[in-house]
């Protein structure tokens, strides 16, 4: 299976700084400690809010290229730390979605995790064709506006909508999956440091092989079979 951005990605977000974890043996019972992550994202919240952060604060330019109202669509990051922040705490899913929803609330950068089993053949993050099936985690389908950056498999389903705004009910994690693949992207000006110490945080963290990063000159990442 192989994971890339298309070239109109690269050439529209040149600052755009992104990896991928490929993950295997994953297991309901698994457990992390995601309080440090927690303390972290406190210790930013403290005094202000999410949107006051570069990483968020590069997201939402982006958002407005793409056409989006910031404030009306999110990406999953800043939805995170707004939740958290008013909350003080997020809600128990999954051991491996809470663990990369903590270590997205510390970094600030969105962080999406995939069951790939459940992905047909190989993922794009591009713009939609309009002729894509969106599964929301109501159960209905959503066909995504032409243009609209997609996480697209080769069935035509959209894995995630608005890029980093919201993934699909179709490759979500459940208690049966065993194989995910983690993809995380960044767009602010520090982030050649900061993408890469997240990445190593996961895979130190979850005990995976070597996270593999993506330039323009590299966009792809090939995955081994589990």
């Amino acid at each position: 299976m192989r994971f890339q951005h298309a070239p109109e990605i690269w050439s529209g977000y040149p600052e755009l700084v992104a990896g991928v974890v490929h993950a295997t043996g994953i297991r309901k019972d698994a457990e992390f400690d995601l309080e440090p992550f927690t303390a972290v994202a406190a210790e930013r919240l403290a005094g202000r809010t999410e949107s006051e952060l570069e990483e968020i604060q590069a997201w939402r330019r982006a958002f407005s290229r793409m056409g989006l109202k910031p404030t009306q669509y999110r990406c999953a990051a800043e939805s995170l730390l707004r939740r958290f922040r008013k909350d003080g705490a997020l809600p128990r899913i999954h051991p491996v979605i809470d663990l990369c929803n903590a270590v997205s609330l510390a970094y600030a950068i969105p962080v999406a995790v995939l069951d790939l089993d459940q992905i047909a053949g190989d993922l794009e993050v591009r713009p939609a064709t309009g002729d894509e099936s969106y599964l929301t985690f109501a159960g209905t389908t959503e066909h995504p506006e032409p243009g609209e950056v997609i996480f697209a498999d080769d069935a035509g389903r959209a894995h995630a909508r608005r890029w980093t705004n919201r993934q699909s009910g179709a490759s979500a994690v459940r208690d049966t999956t065993s194989n995910v693949l983690i993809v995380a992207e960044a767009l602010h000006p520090s982030a050649p440091v900061d993408l890469p110490r997240l990445l190593a945080t996961l895979t130190h963290t979850m005990a995976t092989p070597p996270a593999i990063l993506l330039t323009a000159t590299s966009p792809s990442a090939t995955l081994p079979a589990p």
